[in-house]
Formats: structure tokens, sequence, C-alpha cells
């Protein structure tokens, strides 16, 4: 069995694809959905059998895409007829460059379009440091297309509604045209083969069947991407990208040498999801002999697998077969398996950092317990999800890559797990500093009855510089305040910076002890500890704290044409431009990095996806603490 991913922007029309190339044959195929509507399809086309994976386009379900492509011999990248949208491919040419993904490029509903292929494909080739090439060019009446010109038989096929295309003579006013476009895939090609070079500089005409045998070799390494085209929901072109596909994609035992896995890899894990009365199952690919129930996989026995129906059990999986492990808790999804353990994906699979980031909490009491533990069994299906812990809050904190994700998240929670959820945004982790220094002197006395409690401290306190946190030492002279009560007074202090005047943990404060007085009976850790603890929160009361807010340096990856715009963007937001540069590896993207407040984040998440049309994503981490004059804003 031979597989491939169809991946592609929202709306142009991927599933229909998927669905035309199934039916080809009049066979019914079976199709199965998975978590985050990504589906998979098995059917058979003359003789072979194929397995389809069909992955929503759009942010939220990007990070579904690299799992698949790990398991997938080929790509069919599904893109509109359209130039001005060429853009919205930009994602996706470039995890496929990062893959070395042999890929097919395939503009669909070109029988709506209105401007030219070539133009289309010029777009594209921004984005993409390997040779777009066509396969094919349009054959049109008027300003209609109603066939296309295959570029290596020299054929002209003429588009049915619903049928299969035919055979035509190829017009006289395509022939300047085709001949061009034939002399450009030739040259393309001939930057991969000596012998078809020799030929082009000698004006020799190289046979068609030469040249597929080029063109194979050229997909299989990901030299070049073929552009066919057609229109999925008419059923024209389809014919001719299957058939392109069965004669160059590459078979499953190549994924192994593609990707460089070791000869103990015996199966990919793909994707996963939890289903009522089976629990969890994982799509795994075998690539190797040995994949069968009992079978030791990550260092457990398989419970079991079914094929895609859930139903029928499978007794053993050859090369390149797809099923479903069931009873199997210990596999996980995104991994390659051996039988020992397993292996993550390639950096270039991995999910984009969350855009989106909820406190979570259960709806009712009851679930509180299961709330944890059900989080953590979804983040180990889903690939785009994360799951930790608030610090300000203590409650369970979940990172999504946007609003359509969490909507399916939530869900999620509740379908399989029976776990209701309310969700709200995280607080800005606001901290306090003190303004200038003071010496502080506190007495703590308490008497009730029995052994008193007596501790007498003086501090000096001053502020550090920004990043320091907090720091302890002592100068006491002649055994003022006992040695062994030194350390009670510094905890004390610690317990004083938790909650400053403003309510927020204060930071970048430095604490002397100076002197003190200790009682031989009263005296005791706690009472110093007391005497620390009040004589900073009284310090800080009366020298005044200043809020301060997190500023996050963020690296956002966008494509260049939308580079400049983000500057206006930044700036409305209240953030710093620190540059913007062109990505060193990936064609038609820049780097830009700014400085943000905290708080602009999730906006800055909305206001970059509505930008650049959802193609651009960011990644953040804490860069300093400044002060804010609108605490109330920050928050």
């Amino acid at each position: 069995m031979r597989a491939f991913a169809v991946i592609g922007p929202s709306q142009s029309g991927k599933s229909t694809l998927v669905e035309a190339l199934a039916a080809l044959e009049g066979q019914r195929a079976q199709t199965l959905k998975l978590l985050g509507d990504t589906s998979i399809t098995t059917f058979e086309f003359m003789g072979d059998a194929w397995a389809a994976l069909d992955i929503p386009g759009g942010q939220d379900s990007f990070a579904n895409i690299g799992p698949a492509l790990a398991a997938c011999d080929a790509a069919v990248l599904c893109v509109p007829a359209e130039a001005d949208a060429a853009v919205l491919s930009a994602p996706y040419l470039r995890i496929l460059e990062e893959s070395g993904m042999p890929t097919f490029l395939f503009i669909n509903r070109v029988d709506a379009m209105s401007g030219r292929i070539a133009d289309i494909v010029s777009e594209l080739q921004t984005y993409c440091p390997h040779a777009i090439v066509l396969r094919q060019v349009p054959m049109r009446e008027g300003d209609e297309i109603v066939g296309a010109i295959d570029l290596i038989s020299e054929r002209a096929w003429k588009y049915h509604e619903g049928e299969r295309s035919s055979l035509v003579e190829l017009p006289d006013s395509m022939a300047s045209r085709e001949a061009e476009a034939r002399s450009d895939l030739l040259e393309s090609l001939a930057d991969f083969n000596d012998t078809l070079l020799e030929q082009i500089i000698e004006d020799q005409i190289p046979g068609s069947d030469e040249v597929y045998e080029v063109a194979t070799s050229a997909l299989q390494h990901h030299d070049v991407i073929p552009t066919l085209m057609g229109s999925a929901s008419h059923g024209n072109g389809i014919l001719r990208l299957m058939k392109s596909l069965r004669h160059e994609a590459p078979e499953a035992a190549a994924l192994r040498e593609r990707l460089g896995l070791s000869g103990d890899v015996l199966a990919a894990a793909a994707m996963a999801d939890h289903r009522k009365h089976i629990g969890k199952t994982v799509l795994v690919r075998a690539l190797g002999p040995g994949v069968q129930p009992g079978a030791e996989i990550n260092g457990a026995n398989i419970g079991g697998l079914t094929a895609l129906d859930t139903k029928t059990q499978v007794a053993s999986l050859g090369a390149g077969e797809f099923a479903l492990t069931i009873k199997s808790d210990h596999i996980a999804p995104a991994a390659f398996l051996t039988a020992s353990g397993s292996s993550d994906l390639p950096d270039w699979a991995r999910a984009h950092a969350a855009l989106l980031h909820r406190l979570v909490t259960a709806a009712h009491e009851k679930d509180e317990n299961k709330l944890s533990t059900s989080l953590a069994k979804l983040a180990e299906l889903d690939p785009g999800l994360t799951v930790s812990q608030d610090q300000m809050t203590g409650h369970l904190e979940i990172g999504v890559q946007g609003a359509q994700h969490l909507r399916a998240v939530m869900a999620k929670l509740e379908e399989a797990y029976g776990v209701e959820v309310e969700c709200e945004e995280v607080p800005t982790a606001l901290r306090e500093t003190i303004r200038r220094g003071l010496s502080k002197h506190y007495r703590h006395r308490k008497q009730s009855g029995g052994a008193g409690q007596f501790a007498d401290v003086v501090i000096d306190i001053k502020p550090l510089p920004s990043g320091t946190g907090f720091t302890f030492d002592e100068v006491v002279k002649g055994g003022a305040v006992p040695r062994n009560y030194i350390p009670a007074v510094e905890h004390g202090c610690r317990d004083a910076l938790a909650s400053g005047p403003a309510g927020h943990p204060v930071v970048d404060v430095g604490v002397t002890l100076t002197d003190g007085k200790s009682h031989s009976v009263d005296s005791s850790d706690f009472a110093f500890r007391m005497a620390g603890q009040f004589a900073l929160r009284e310090a800080m009361s009366e020298v005044g704290t200043a809020v301060l807010q997190p500023i996050l340096s963020v690296e956002m990856h966008v494509p260049s044409v939308f580079a400049g715009d983000l500057v206006q963007l930044v700036s409305g937001l209240k953030g710093q431009v620190l540059g913007f540069e062109a990505h060193p590896t990936a064609a038609g993207w820049d780097v830009f990095r700014a400085l943000l407040p905290m708080a602009s984040r999730e906006e800055l998440a909305r206001a970059l996806g509505s930008a650049t049309r959802g193609t651009a994503w960011f990644t953040s981490e804490l860069d300093h603490y400044e002060e804010t004059r609108n605490p109330v804003a920050a928050q």
C-alpha cells in the first residue's frame, strides 16, 4: 500500500479531490475521521492499494500535517486557481520543503478561473526554492478552460462533465504554447539528468518514456514540484493526477531512507482519537514485518489491530499498510515505534507554538479530579494541545492553535471523557518593585501564657537592577541576632515578597539584616520569621512600589509580502519593533522580531491572523519586566 497526504489552504477543495480520486474505479472506498477532522481514505486503483490522508486547512489544523507527512510516501498540495491566493499556500509549501516530501501541485477548480496558470505558478514559486514546473498547460475555447495538454506525452485531453477526459487532436493554436512550455519543462528536468541535458544541447528530441523516467526521479528526490490541474468537483484532471501518483510516487520502502530511520523502526504512529466503546486508538503504518496483535512495540504488547471500520480484526500488517491500535494505551501518536521504545518525529513535523492560552476549570465540582487526567490523555492525542499549570492561580492552563481548536478541545473533553469545562483568559503575571531604599526596625512580641514570642530586627532594603530577583545579606555584630535565627529572618522576607502593597509578587529587592535583639526564652525561628516578614511588609508600604508588566520577546514568521504591515500592528499594541530580516532557509518568508507587553499577546494572535490571512505564527518568551502606569490595562 502506498499513501499520500492531501494538504492545502481552507476551501481549496481537498476533501472533494480525495473523494474524486477514491471513486475513479467506482469501488467503495473506506473513510475514517480522526481527531481534528483529519481523515484517512483507503481505496484501490488499477490493482494497487492506496491510502489518502486529508488534513483540513487553516492554522487550527496545521499541527496535524507533520505527523501525516511523516507516515506518507508523497503529498498533493491542492491550491485555488487564483494568483492572489498563492500566499495562502506559503505555510504548506514551507513544511513540504523542510520535509523533502515528493510533492505534486494540483491547481483545483480551473473551470472557474479567469487568470493564467503561469501567473499562479509564478506567485507560488516565491515560497519554494525548488522549481515548480508545469506538466500540463490548459486548452482553452475563448476564456474557458476545456481541457489540458500533457507536456511529456504531448497529448491533448478534453474535459467532460463527470466523465473521463477524451483524447483529441492538439489544436494548431496551442502548438507554439505547448512547444514553449515543453521546452521549459525539459530544461528544468535537464538540471538533474546529464543525458537529457546533452540531448537538449544537441537539439535532439527525447522520447516520452525517457522524460517520464527523469521526471519520476526528480519528483522522488524532491528536485522539482510538478504541477497538474483540473476540477475535482467536475471530475476533470483527476485521472491524470492519480496515474502520476501511481507511476511516480515512491514505494513505502523509500520512506525509511528519506527520513533516515534506523532498521529497528517497525511503524509510524500518525494520528489518534478517542472513540466511544473503544477508547484510545492510534493510526499506525507498518514500515516492516512484525506489526501484529500481541507483538511487542514501544516496550509493551499490542492489544489488537482493527481496520478503518474499527470492527474488522487485523491479523498482521504488511509493509505500508494502515490499521488502528486498540487496547494499547502505551502507544502515542506522532512518533516512530520500535519494539522497545519510540523516537520523536523530525523538527519540521512538530506543531507550532500555541497561539491562545486559557485557564480551564471543571464546570461541575464532581469533575475536578477527572479534569487533569482527561486533559493529559487528550494532549497525548492532540499534537497541537499543550497542558501546564498556571503559577499564579494554580489552575490548569491549556495552549491551543486558535479559537476553532479551542472549541474542538472543549467539545472532545465533554464527548470522550464526560468533563464539561469553563475557560477564562490567563491573567497577566504583574510584579512589583520598590522605588527607593529604607531602614526599618520591627519588634515582634506576643505573650499568651507560657513561653511567648519575641524577635527584634533591623533591616535595610534597596532596589536592585531588573532581573536580579531577591538577595539577602546580614552584617549583624556581637551576636545581637543569634546565627541560628538569621535564616528564619530570610524566610520571613521571602514570605513578604509573595504579595506587595498592590497585591502582586515583589521582585528585584535586596534586604540586609543589620541589627536586632533576642530573648533567651521567648525567641524562636517562628518569631524571627514573623519579624522579618512584617518588617519588610511595612518597609515596602512606606517606600511604595511600582507595578511592573512582563514584556515578551516575540518572533513572528510571516510571508515577506506582509512584513511591512506588521510595523503599524506592533506599534498599535504598544510594542517595540526590533526589526525583520529574510528567513535564512524559507523562501519568501521573513522573521519579524519585536518586544510586546504580555497583556497584548492574545490580541497579537488575532491581529496577526487577520493581517496575514492566517499564514503567520509567532513564538514568545519572557524578556524583562518594565514599569506600567496603568496596572488595570496591563492586567
